[in-house]
């Protein structure tokens, strides 16, 4: 029975947050992190679209505390509903639920909710993206574009830190060998001692996504993961020229309930319409440009030579020191984080944002 299959008649018999939930499973899924399952003592079906988040109410020792979960079950499936939890340094309420929680207990919770969701009814081609335990609402999400079985377009890319640390990967794998339309990849910082690795290793970037979806301009895009990795990713798709109208996010950290909690990203993206300046100070040469063009074929248009290799980040070989100024940049590799602090840009792709002073 999909969600689509509930009559106006069975309406009745749907689950209200007014009753508890009953515990039915718990099933581990990484190191600190297990999915619980939850059914409705009276039987009543759960309504709620993909990417929605409950919020538990959870007896920790001396106290009560309300935790927010995404939704890892999908509505297609609606005898029962299942958060997939991650404890981290210093958790109180997930560490309980690890410990504590068994089948046959009952807890209340408020919800569904949440504006993190994938439209029901409409057929597009998707790109999910997530890192961690982001990965709840891709869940939820590419179990429901499963089970609906229709227009199925989906490439996955999540990112953890060991092929352990995977959440949800043989749900996911068990899908992705039944359609070949739902493309799945994962990319590890590290490999798990003995064994074996052959997918990506490192951390996300520009080449990557190319790589992996290389219609991602033709894909809505949905991101979920911690805040320095999202901002990542938005910079990442913002110097592609990605249309970012087409661009949905949300933090497992901090889900939203109302379009009035919902904060615009201040994201910096270059207007090709907009004049900017560069002087190359060692040279004494300054040129006007666009705020699209980058440092590099600026420095060339001005026939100043800086040596460059792969001009996408990577090879790190057009590596300058910025004495003023700002630039967007986004590379793949290629410099470290302590260069960027100490002012060092790579000009392939770097793009000035007004007036910046490069040692050329």
């Amino acid at each position: 029975m999909t969600q689509s299959d509930l009559t106006a008649s069975e309406d009745a018999a749907i689950w209200r947050d007014s009753e508890e939930l009953e515990c039915c499973a718990v099933v581990p899924e990484a190191p600190n992190v297990a999915t619980f399952g939850f059914v409705s003592p009276s039987g009543a079906f759960f309504k709620y679209e993909p990417g929605q988040f409950l919020t538990l109410k959870l007896p920790v020792p001396g106290n009560v505390v309300w935790r927010t979960y995404t939704i890892s079950s999908s509505p297609s499936r609606p005898l029962s509903i299942s958060v997939t939890v991650k404890a981290q340094e210093g958790s109180i309420g997930t560490r309980w639920m690890l410990d504590h929680l068994k089948p046959g207990m009952r807890l209340r919770a408020k919800g569904p909710a949440g504006l993190f969701t994938l439209p029901t009814k409409e057929r597009k081609k998707y790109l999910f993206i997530s890192a961690g335990s982001g990965v709840t609402p891709m869940l939820s999400m590419t179990t429901y574009l499963f089970d609906r079985g229709i227009g199925l377009d989906v490439v996955i890319i999540h990112c953890a830190q060991r092929p352990v640390d995977i959440i949800g990967r043989q749900n996911l794998e068990q899908m992705a060998s039944r359609v070949p339309s739902l493309k799945l990849h994962f990319i590890v910082e590290e490999d798990d001692p003995f064994q074996v690795w052959t997918g990506f290793r490192g951390r996300l970037n520009q080449i990557m996504i190319g790589l992996i979806a290389g219609d991602y301009l033709e894909r809505e895009v949905y991101c979920c993961g911690p805040e320095p990795f999202m901002d990542a990713v938005r910079e990442m798709l913002i110097g592609l020229g990605y249309d970012m109208e087409c661009y949905h996010q949300e933090s497992f950290s901090a889900p939203v309930k109302t379009e009035s909690d919902l904060e615009e990203p201040g994201d910096l993206v270059p207007d090709e319409s907009s004049l900017a300046r560069i002087f190359f100070t060692n040279s004494n040469v300054s040129a006007e440009c666009t705020q699209t063009d980058t440092v590099l074929a600026v420095a060339k248009a001005s026939g100043l030579n800086i040596p460059s290799g792969c001009t996408f980040g990577v090879c790190g070989t057009c590596k300058v020191h910025k004495r003023s100024g700002q630039v967007h940049m986004v590379h793949n590799g290629g410099i470290s984080q302590d260069d960027i602090e100490d002012g060092y840009i790579l000009a392939c792709c770097s793009k000035p944002i007004g007036d910046v002073e490069v040692e050329i």
